[in-house]
């Protein structure tokens, strides 16, 4: 019973604690000069991406690497599907440009070294795993990225910077730590009444893992996306997306990879391309149509319907 209490609780620490988090970063990064993109990409995106990084060392730790690499794929599909495709739905997505030039490829080049990795069969090797050595070098990609964002992002297009509530840094402080914790501990119940809930319904880990473990590990992404298209922040909506998604492969999956080995499992190739159709698409229509550099309503439509086309199949095939 106490499980299922928390489960529920959960969710109400999760929502809170994205808006702690949104606007601590979103206060501090304004008085350090950064944009609402950058903030985004960095201190929103690494705080959301928190219970996925918990919950697969957690599994890593336990040698549940299926749940890992299915929590990986399921959070980053419905990161690009569902959340972008909400966002856009509340109030079309604004794309910097640099989003075209830099971010955007980032994140399909990430997907595609993830696919590399995973396939040693196809490559002649012994058996398909994520080893130690490649989590280590996609940390070191983290690590990289890290400094590109803090260092090389250089000067961000123009934003109105009044929409954004500004606190002392001693209260934005605590509003980031308050907003982590909640994160965190919101994230971790709804994952174990999750866990527990779909064991009493009979359904495999690897189902688990892609859909009500990544759903529940997503929904602080979920949140201060929708949050942000409220208040018209665009910027920090597909920036928080975009950056998850990229630290989940590289620290996320990398962390995970160093502790226990990752056996994967080619059937989730299947995800692997839904992963890559969708990043495609999110490219192509960021750079064509009547209105570039702009996720539209429509567009937005289209992803959140394959979305749950892709859930109907992970959980019914």
């Amino acid at each position: 019973m106490l499980t299922y209490i928390l489960f529920i609780f959960g969710f109400v620490i999760l929502i809170f604690g994205a808006k702690f988090l949104v606007d601590g970063a979103s206060s501090i990064g304004i008085k350090v000069g950064l944009s609402q993109f950058v903030i985004g990409l960095t201190v929103v995106a690494l705080g959301t991406s928190l219970p996925e990084l918990v919950i697969n060392v957690l599994a890593s730790i336990s040698g549940n690497t299926g749940l890992a690499i299915g929590n990986v794929l399921g959070s980053n599909i419905m990161n690009t599907l569902l959340i972008l495709g909400i966002t856009a739905i509340i109030f079309p997505i604004k794309v910097q440009s640099i989003v075209c030039k830099r971010d955007s490829w980032i994140n399909l080049i990430a997907i595609l070294f993830l696919a590399i990795m995973a396939n040693d069969l196809f490559f002649g090797n012994g058996e398909n795993i994520i080893s130690a050595a490649d989590g280590i070098i996609l940390l070191v990609f983290f690590i990289i990225m890290l400094y590109i964002l803090f260092f090389r992002s250089g000067k961000q297009e123009s934003i109105d910077d009044g929409k954004i509530k500004i606190y002392s840094i001693l209260k934005s402080l605590l509003l980031i730590i308050v907003g982590s914790l909640g994160l965190f501990f919101g994230g971790k119940w709804i994952v174990e009444g999750a866990t527990i809930i779909s064991s009493d319904l009979g359904v495999s880990q690897s189902t688990v893992g892609l859909t009500l473990v990544a759903m529940a590990t997503s929904l602080p992404e979920l949140v201060t996306s929708v949050v942000a298209a409220l208040k018209k922040n665009t910027d920090i909506a597909i920036g928080n997306v975009l950056g998850s998604n990229i630290f989940n492969i590289f620290l996320v999956l990398g962390a995970s990879a160093v502790i226990h080995p990752i056996d994967f499992d080619s059937s989730l190739n299947v995800e692997i391309g839904i992963l890559i159709i969708a990043s495609l698409f999110l490219m192509i229509v960021i750079r064509v149509g009547s209105t570039k550099r702009t996720i539209t309503r429509l567009e937005g439509v289209l992803l959140t319907v394959g979305y749950f086309i892709f859930l109907f199949r992970s959980i019914f095939y």
